[in-house]
């Protein structure tokens, strides 16, 4: 992680640690930095540089900072508005962009807000792009030159851009909605027009919540953050599935026709047994990450599936699985990525592929996933001043060992730094409850303590 550049873009409190002014900066960068390549590549055209963001309020001066920015050096921006993350990637890749941009802080709340830069293949942009922005934030790089006269970029209305992708979601549907009822928590972000409009089109009575945003209610009490309103929904009006959204939609959680939840890692169950038992799972491999619970490797040991771990982060699952060739791998938390169709977590992908999975098997999503037996978990974020030196703490490491030998053989502990909040998450997984929420607990009091 650099200076500002976190796992996930560089993020902060709009106008507190994420200004207006590192907007322009970062925009004015990446338009002259693209405009050079273009005329080092003898493209003979300006850079296109295309712009998404959620429904935040201070998503708007973001937008016309960067766009400002990016057209003051010669280089075109081209405005998909309130979009989705991945529909940013999609467009980016597949309508030869230079560089695609999402203003957005995830599942965060509506103060904060983020810069997620897109290569052009769709994908996280790489570090030594964003060490250069950073040090051009810094002062460390010469102020870089306006253009002038007829050379002055421009802004460009892409909405058709947003029509594209979800004309390409609705063509991977392989099979019709028709008859089944879905609730769609859309956490009242960037998928509250897109997600009940893709899933009408295919045929399903859509029941719609987190779909009024005024700009500040962006994941409050909805959302695949707060899960609890889409269970009482399902439940409630006897719905065959449920799938929840945050305010970027590049990650889903489902809940069953029961209520359960049903997170990324059973999502990874069902998808990866799916495609084995096609047939189609290249590599048999599935690619998970550190957090992913021990029920989930054994249940894929049972079917003779392998499996990676990565780091946490989907930009880390992203790479494994694009230099070992992998075709599903994910997070817990939900973002899935389904390479074979999209080169980021794209929560609406991911719910349209549960359903087909229900459909071709016939099932439930609750039998799906019944051969998958969690073990006890518990994950507590503690907010911290200094993330390094919480966890180098002697109180920290002292409770750290004593649970690590408590748990020897029945579980584990992760502790690790949030690549997007000052914030530290201890993680015990075990057998036994009760040891879950014991050191869990005394861990996360110790890093409090620090």
């Amino acid at each position: 992680m650099g200076k500002y550049f976190g796992t996930d873009g560089f993020r902060g409190e709009a106008n507190v640690t994420l200004t207006v002014e590192h907007a322009y900066k970062i925009g004015k960068f990446l338009g002259w930095y693209f405009n050079e390549r273009c005329r080092e590549g003898n493209k003979c055209r300006k850079a296109k540089i295309v712009i998404g963001k959620d429904t935040r309020l201070s998503g708007y001066m973001f937008e016309y900072a960067l766009a400002g920015a990016i057209a003051s050096t010669g280089a075109a921006a081209y405005l998909l508005h309130v979009t989705t993350t991945p529909c940013v990637a999609y467009v980016t890749k597949t309508e030869d962009f230079d560089c695609g941009i999402m203003i957005s802080a995830s599942h965060n709340p509506f103060y904060d807000n983020g810069i997620k830069i897109i290569n052009s293949k769709g994908e996280k942009m790489e570090d030594e792009v964003t060490d250069l922005i950073e040090k051009y934030i810094d002062g460390e790089i010469e102020e870089v030159p306006c253009a002038t006269g007829a050379e002055i970029g421009k802004a460009v209305d892409y909405e058709i851009g947003r029509s594209r992708y979800i004309e390409y979601l609705l063509d991977l549907s392989i099979y019709s909605f028709r008859g089944k009822k879905i609730g769609l928590d859309c956490a009242n972000g960037s998928a509250w027009k897109i997600a009940s409009q893709i899933f009408r089109s295919l045929g399903a009575t859509v029941y719609l919540i987190g779909a009024e945003p005024n700009g500040i209610n962006i994941n409050k009490e909805s959302g695949s953050t707060h899960i609890e309103k889409l269970q009482n929904l399902v439940t409630a009006s006897k719905l065959d599935v449920g799938f929840a959204f945050d305010g970027d939609a590049d990650r889903c959680l489902c809940v069953d026709e029961n209520g359960e939840v049903v997170d990324g890692d059973a999502i990874l169950y069902i998808y990866g047994s799916y495609l084995k038992k096609r047939g189609e799972l290249e590599n048999n491999t599935v690619v998970t990450t550190v957090m992913s619970n021990y029920g989930l490797f054994k249940a894929f040991d049972e079917l003779g599936i392998d499996y990676a771990k990565t780091a946490v982060g989907d930009r880390f699952v992203n790479e494994y699985m694009v230099k070992n060739n992998c075709i599903i791998g994910g997070e817990q938390s939900g973002h899935i990525i389904f390479s074979r169709y999209a080169s980021t977590g794209d929560g609406l992908l991911t719910a349209i592929k549960m359903m087909e999975v229900m459909l071709s098997e016939n099932k439930t999503l609750s039998e799906l996933c019944a051969p998958f037996k969690r073990y006890p978990q518990m994950l507590i974020n503690v907010r911290v001043k200094d993330k390094k030196k919480a966890l180098s703490s002697e109180k920290v490491l002292a409770a750290q060992k004593e649970a690590e030998a408590a748990l020897e053989g029945r579980g584990r502990l992760l502790l690790r730094e949030s690549g997007t909040e000052p914030v530290i998450r201890v993680m015990v997984e075990c057998d036994n409850e009760e040891f879950c929420r014991k050191y869990a607990e005394s861990v996360a009091e110790a890093v409090k303590n620090a």
